[in-house]
């Protein structure tokens, strides 16, 4: 909607833009278009919300026809196609009107529409990328257009600036699509500052839709000066990676490999567990190169979901990296098989050390599994209460959690060619009690729900005894858990006597007639066990059982009823003789009864 107000200049203009003063013509009325909150509710209602270009396009198209139709702005008639551009004189005068303005508008969305289709297209058909850059040159002519119209004095202030940041989101799309990093990204920050200068112009309430444009903006800027940068590794480098992680750059894959592939000629060897081995794979180097980097990003990561995503992307590239490598050794048939004391090969122990990283980062990602599972399970053993954001998690979810884990480790133990590296091993094997002794723990907790008091005794002293040997071996570089542990053996010693004393209190009540009553379950309302004690839940519920309010049923004796059985078969004698005949009536009683005498009275 428009605001309109009057205006004490008259001032009349012609097509050109010229400007002719007219003392007789009527006061100027001054128009707002809110164009971010226009096109943006018209993405999100036709669309857009889902991705669909395809279907805002059509509607930009109807938009427009049913506009020009409405305001009587035809181009030409139903043979010939004479095309009639929105002017200064369509905006004023008796009939001016504010829907002229946003036909060159939805023009430019239209277009812009139709190129963000053909992107999606252009992955598989790479030609329809000119049909693409064709569309948003024609977009950004619209764009222009709307922002000539909007410079005149007939709109406001804020128009004028909405129509300038829209014309520079254009055009930096338009050369983002070209590569031309530097122009783009101008355009974009051009956009960025007046989008930021309106949000605190305007009231809380309409600031939200312009801070959130802004934030959209971040991105694109950032990918133009990492390219203007000459891709420089750095800090550059791991905005990029978290970038990936969001979503936000589709074609981040192919920068990778470009801008690395410098310093992956200089890897040409890794060291792992005091052994050289040459990296020949290209596939390989450049996914060593973007592991090295995946630590640095996680530490700058706060959010578990995006640490998981980071993580999850890594597993995939590392699968690919280990089929180069397997691929590799089928085309030697002197590597394919391995016997036990023959030392490994170069390209064996590659493809062990990849492996590691497999199982090493399957691990670090249910790890991070398991933090998110404990932020929302309220442990008793815990002082602090933390407020559950999600759904409830229960302690046997979290005993699953670590039984997945104990299966990662177990893997890590069967990697070919490290079964005889003695001290793998037994990081391994330290690495799996500590982990058993987190299961035994969460094990305990169940069994508590489940009040089975000796068994989760039992436990408490296996997860102690797990976690004690955990603390004197070896730990893993990666997974560093000694202060986990103290923690644990702590909260242990604790919960161990507190089982312990609700087990023998448990003894002592079952062996007392008075209470035994309290843990067996009875149906008989409450008036008939008044002299036993018994902690029934049940009275505290909306239907408590204390009285029954209907008598029982008694059984009583029915009436007995006899049926004679043997009265089909019972042959009575006949009784016709004693039945009367009627009398015989011939023509002669009808004729006396016809004429009424010798009738019976």
């Amino acid at each position: 909607m428009a605001d309109e107000v009057n205006n004490n200049e008259n001032v009349e203009k012609s097509e050109n833009g010229h400007g002719l003063i007219n003392p007789s013509a009527e006061p100027l009325r001054v128009f707002r278009i809110e164009v971010l909150h226009m096109i943006k509710e018209a993405q999100q209602q036709h669309g857009l919300r889902h991705g669909d270009y395809q279907r805002y396009r059509g509607y930009c198209s109807r938009r427009i026809r049913r506009l020009r139709k409405a305001l009587k702005f035809p181009q030409g008639d139903k043979r010939h196609f004479k095309r009639r551009d929105v002017t200064f004189a369509q905006l004023t005068g008796k009939r001016a009107d504010e829907r002229f303005i946003h036909i060159p508008l939805i023009s430019a969305e239209r277009a812009w529409a139709y190129a963000m289709q053909l992107k999606q297209e252009a992955n598989t058909e790479i030609r329809k990328r000119f049909h693409l850059i064709s569309k948003l040159r024609k977009a950004c002519g619209y764009a222009l257009q709307l922002q000539e119209l909007c410079n005149l004095e007939i709109f406001d202030a804020r128009t004028k600036l909405e129509c300038e940041a829209y014309v520079a989101w254009m055009h930096g799309t338009l050369h983002f699509e070209l590569q031309s990093w530097k122009t783009a990204g101008e355009h974009l920050k051009r956009a960025q500052v007046v989008y930021e200068n309106l949000a605190k112009a305007l009231p809380e309430d309409e600031q939200e839709l312009y801070k959130a444009k802004v934030n959209e903006f971040t991105p694109n800027l950032r990918y133009c000066a990492y390219n203007i940068s000459g891709g420089t590794m750095g800090g550059n480098m791991d905005d990029l990676l978290e970038m990936r992680a969001q979503g936000l750059l589709e074609n981040l894959d192919v920068l990778v490999n470009q801008t690395k592939s410098e310093s992956s000629e200089g890897l040409q060897t890794i060291k792992w567990r005091g052994r050289k081995v040459t990296v020949r794979p290209e596939k390989v180097r450049l996914f060593l190169l973007s592991a090295q980097e995946l630590d640095k990003t996680l530490e700058k990561t706060i959010k578990l979901d995006a640490k998981i995503e980071l993580i999850e992307r890594t597993l995939m590239d590392c699968k690919d990296a280990i089929q180069s490598v397997k691929d590799e050794i089928k085309q030697d048939p002197k590597l394919r098989s391995l016997t036990t004391g023959q030392p490994v090969s170069g390209v064996q122990y590659l493809l062990a050390y990849l492996s590691y990283i497999r199982f090493n980062r399957t691990l670090q990602r249910n790890l991070c599994l398991v933090e998110q599972a404990k932020a929302n399970f309220d442990d008793p053993n815990q002082k602090s209460q933390i407020a559950l954001d999600g759904k409830r998690v229960r302690s046997q979810d979290l005993a699953r959690l670590y039984e997945i884990i104990l299966q990662n480790v177990s893997e890590m133990q069967q990697i070919l060619g490290m079964e005889d590296h003695t001290t793998y091993q037994s990081e391994i094997d330290n690495l799996a009690l500590t982990f058993k002794a987190f299961r035994c723990y969460y094990i305990a907790l169940t069994l508590i729900d489940m009040k089975k008091w000796k068994e989760a005794v039992a436990l408490y002293e296996r997860a102690s005894k797990y976690a004690t040997e955990a603390m004197k071996g070896p730990f893993c570089e990666n997974f560093k858990m000694l202060d986990d542990l103290k923690k644990l053996v702590i909260t242990i010693d604790g919960c161990k006597f507190s089982a312990h004393a609700y087990s023998v209190l448990e003894n002592d009540n079952y062996d007392d007639p008075i209470f035994r009553s309290k843990s067996q379950k009875s149906s008989k309302p409450l008036y008939e066990r008044l002299s036993q004690y018994k902690e029934d839940q049940s009275l505290f519920t909306k239907n408590p059982n204390v009285f029954k309010l209907i008598p029982e049923m008694e059984a009583i004796p029915c009436k007995p009823l006899f049926f004679d059985l043997a009265l089909n078969y019972v042959e009575l004698p006949s009784l016709e003789e004693k039945l009367q005949t009627p009398d015989k009536k011939g023509i002669s009683g009808f004729v006396k009864g016809f004429l009424g005498w010798g009738a019976n009275k």
